[in-house]
């Protein structure tokens, strides 16, 4: 059996809804068993224990959230050269551009040396006011459908090799 795993953050749940929404479908994958972990409570442990891996972001002041870099910098240099070539997708939550957040994670995934399987969606909630910024987000279905896509496919293309 395969083990995917989702690593996420979430302020005001827009990236927990892509998250879960990536989870459930990738749950449908019998031969993969997937869990899904906050930035916060991810290890290294937890990262050499997986196969393949789906990270999850808001964008917040052009770069990946401040939890989900602690993240990275807390597990970076413990797992440089053991994770190499492994799969792995991403997923950002922008209020408008999300570029400089997927241009960052990407450029940490390579250091890592992982493999990228599928370009990096970029949700955008359009919020742009401090009211709207700090409010509860809701991902509409057409967008949690696509991040449901990936980890269907994440898990899939786990179960079958070819990641």
């Amino acid at each position: 059996m395969k083990n995917l795993l989702i690593i996420f953050y979430s302020y005001t749940g827009g990236t927990q809804q892509m998250a879960q929404a990536a989870a459930m479908a990738a749950r449908e994958e019998k031969e993969t068993r997937t869990t899904i972990i906050r930035a916060e409570d991810c290890e290294p442990s937890d990262m050499l224990g997986a196969d393949g891996y789906i990270f999850a972001t808001p964008e917040n002041l052009a770069a990946i959230a401040g939890v989900m870099k602690a993240f990275f910098d807390r597990c970076y240099y413990p797992l440089l050269g053991q994770i190499e070539g492994r799969p792995y997708a991403a997923m950002i939550c922008a209020g408008s551009d999300g570029e400089n957040a997927r241009k960052q994670l990407e450029r940490i995934a390579t250091g890592w040396r992982l493999k990228r399987v599928m370009d990096t969606p970029i949700i955008c909630t359009h919020a742009q006011t401090p009211e709207e910024i700090l409010a509860p987000k809701v991902i509409g279905e057409t967008d949690k459908a696509q991040c449901a896509e990936i980890g269907a496919t994440m898990a899939a293309g786990l179960a079958m090799g070819i990641f």
